[in-house]
């Protein structure tokens, strides 16, 4: 049992959100294997709502070029689930504190408003990955089915951790939802939720170079007795 255990929780320490891959393709077995083993998580009355389109070759380089295009030039964005109305407390220190980082490790003083900004378009060119998934639901689950893929996403990032393969979960594509579906053709039904960027990881570059701490278990944990 403690054997399980700390196996698992290496798995989710080894996992980090990756911002350099490589351009190497993945073999389409060790999708296969990462989608077979992300789908046994729960699901709300077991409906397993997520539905997932991953690209590969010039499908990748075709959506990559799509959201680039979109996002330098200030395109309104259109999610389909309302963004985050703000960040406040420890949220907002949070994600500071993950902005900061980055721009540390990559060279990017806080000043210069110009490489932030370059470093915010690689979101949109997928960090050179060769493979995105693109997460959707029914749009009639509504918040619940986007709670299930929630759980869809984390096992499918860390059964990918377990195979080798980087990848980071990616709501900023969802900003672009309806080009999304126009790019990748898919129906006017489904809620496009995030994208998970995934590959081999470039473990020279220093975008991956920095870890992200954790709350610990007391301020989680709010005790009722």
């Amino acid at each position: 049992m403690t054997q399980s255990y700390d196996q698992f929780t290496d798995l989710l320490q080894a996992r980090y959100s990756c911002r350099a891959f490589l351009s190497d393709p993945l073999p389409e077995e060790t999708i296969t294997q990462i989608v077979s083993a992300a789908r046994h998580v729960p699901s709300w009355c077991n409906a397993q709502p997520w539905q997932v389109t991953v690209t590969r070759g010039a499908g990748t380089d075709a959506f990559r070029a799509a959201l680039l295009e979109a996002a330098a030039a200030n395109t309104p964005v259109e999610p389909d689930l309302p963004w985050p109305t703000g960040y406040s407390g420890a949220y907002a220190e949070r994600r500071r504190t993950c902005g900061f980082q980055l721009y540390d490790a990559v060279g990017i003083a806080k000043s210069d408003r110009d490489a932030r900004k370059a470093q915010m378009l690689r979101n949109y060119a997928l960090f050179d990955a060769p493979h995105v998934a693109i997460v959707t639901a029914p749009s009639e689950l509504g918040p619940y089915g986007a709670m299930d893929c929630g759980g869809f996403v984390t096992a499918f990032t860390l059964a990918a951790t377990a195979l080798g393969v980087a990848s980071i979960p990616q709501a900023a594509i969802a900003a672009y939802a309806p080009l999304v579906r126009e790019v990748l053709d898919l129906p006017e039904d489904r809620l496009v939720l995030c994208a998970i960027s995934f590959g081999y990881a470039d473990a020279k570059h220093p975008a991956n170079g920095f870890r992200t701490e954790r709350a610990g278990p007391s301020e989680i944990i709010d005790w009722k007795d």
